[in-house]
């Protein structure tokens, strides 16, 4: 097995290989305005130190949000097309359960992301496998978070969540290793926007004058 394992929900444009048994070599460059140009880098960059080809890859697992639409989009497209054009299968994660995983927390708690706009997606968890309830998109001060609270979100937001928790964006290796291990609900590689992009085509022509 060799499953590849990204991200590109987040700030974070993250890279992993996975043999099957641990993480071999992963990759991550936290730049909100550059995951386009970062991305297949970051896949050469993995492959590379792990002396592996991309034919050798058997899976490949990828972040499907709730994130930005730009930076999403980045990521499923590039998936969608490896997992075609290498035939093997594309394993979509949400993004949220990726940081819920490596949550630095005990007992319940909140994963929280940058939706721009000041508002957060976010989600409940009763501990790190266990989602129970989101994902959402709300203003902080809309997200009922008594505990901790996980993710970029929390570090936007201090007033609205005073307890922060690690770790800030996810990370592929962590998303490679859930894959894997069967510990994480998979999702086909469909985005999770919630909400309509913010760039839209027009609906009528101007007239000229």
């Amino acid at each position: 097995m060799l499953l590849l394992a990204f991200d590109t929900a987040t700030p974070a444009v993250t890279v992993a290989l996975h043999d099957g048994e641990t993480v071999v070599a992963e990759h991550t460059v936290v730049d909100a305005m550059r995951h386009g140009e970062l991305l297949a880098p970051g896949i050469a960059n993995v492959l590379e130190r792990a002396g592996a080809d991309r034919t050798q890859l058997t899976d490949i697992a990828v972040g499907v949000g709730p994130g930005p639409f730009t930076g999403l989009r980045v990521g499923l497209v590039t998936a969608r097309t490896l997992g075609e054009v290498l035939g093997i299968p594309v394993h979509g994660v949400c993004s949220l359960d990726v940081l819920a995983a490596e949550a630095d927390v005990d007992g319940p708690f909140v994963v929280a992301t940058d939706a721009r706009r000041k508002e957060v997606y976010w989600a409940a968890y009763a501990d790190r496998r266990t989602r129970t309830s989101g994902p959402h998109v709300a203003r902080p001060a809309d997200v009922e978070a008594p505990g901790a609270v996980v993710g970029r979100g929390a570090v936007l937001y201090p007033d609205a969540f005073p307890k922060p928790a690690a770790p800030e964006n996810p990370s592929a290796a962590v998303l490679a290793e859930q894959v894997v291990r069967g510990h994480v609900e998979v999702l086909p590689p469909d985005p999770l926007y919630l909400r309509r992009p913010d760039a839209v085509a027009a609906t009528a022509r101007k007239k000229v004058l």
